[in-house]
């Protein structure tokens, strides 16, 4: 861990290092590919050889600048480099978190899954992506922690009859409600699940969901599920 980092967290007050996630290096295989590319580019074409020479240099095996770049988790938030490789801090209970998972396919085949989490504050956001190793690992830690913070905040503010905001939907102690839907009660909801990146929310006596939200376009998801499943749980034993 660098000394600026350092001196960030201390004046932050984020605590202890928990962990650190560096760049994910290319495979040799990756390499000898995207060389190839970039010789076949420039015998025919300028442009695309230009581009894939670009995406050479940017790899961290090659490119010292992207190599230096780190997430670093400690106990009150975390440490990560924006795009010009400046370390950025985010506290975990002062920050919200987006999240996109996405799985590929071709022709029915499994390619591989893209990451991206927004992290936002106050007075900045920043994305972290598959560009890190691990983003299976950090990914939830992000969430967990964001969770483990804020959620009694959130279910505090529920108690005393207050109403949480994610994104679109807004929950309370009633029921919940999105912009374009009118309100539905706890009672009413016959299930709440999660099917390809979508949050499906049925209600009872109707054939289609009552509402359907991207994860994307949730805050703090893993806050909204507990709530959700706090609440119904709740209704459920009164």
């Amino acid at each position: 861990m660098s000394g600026e980092v350092a001196a960030l967290a201390a004046a932050e007050g984020l605590g202890e290092l928990r962990a650190s996630f560096l760049p994910k290096r290319a495979s040799g295989g990756a390499l000898f590919g995207l060389g190839l590319l970039c010789l076949v580019g420039l015998a025919l074409f300028v442009l695309p050889g230009v581009f894939f020479i670009w995406r050479l240099m940017k790899t961290p095996n090659l490119n010292g600048k992207e190599a230096a770049k780190r997430i670093h988790c400690f106990e009150h938030g975390l440490v990560a480099s924006d795009r010009s490789g400046r370390p950025v801090a985010f506290r975990w209970d002062a920050m919200t978190v987006l999240q996109e998972i996405t799985r590929r396919y071709v022709n029915g085949v499994y390619t591989g899954t893209r990451y991206k989490y927004t992290l936002v504050k106050q007075d900045g956001a920043l994305e972290l992506t598959g560009f890190y190793a691990d983003p299976e690992v950090w990914g939830v830690a992000i969430q967990h922690e964001v969770t483990r913070v804020q959620l009694p905040g959130v279910l505090e503010l529920l108690r005393q009859g207050g109403t949480a905001r994610f994104g679109d939907i807004t929950v309370n102690a009633g029921g919940m409600a999105t912009v374009k839907r009118d309100g539905v009660s706890w009672g009413e909801i016959q299930r709440v699940e999660v099917k390809q990146g979508v949050v499906f929310v049925a209600k009872a006596g109707k054939l289609l969901a009552w509402s359907n939200t991207p994860v994307s376009k949730i805050p703090n998801f893993f806050v909204f599920l507990e709530v959700v499943d706090r609440l119904r749980s709740a209704h459920s034993a009164s």
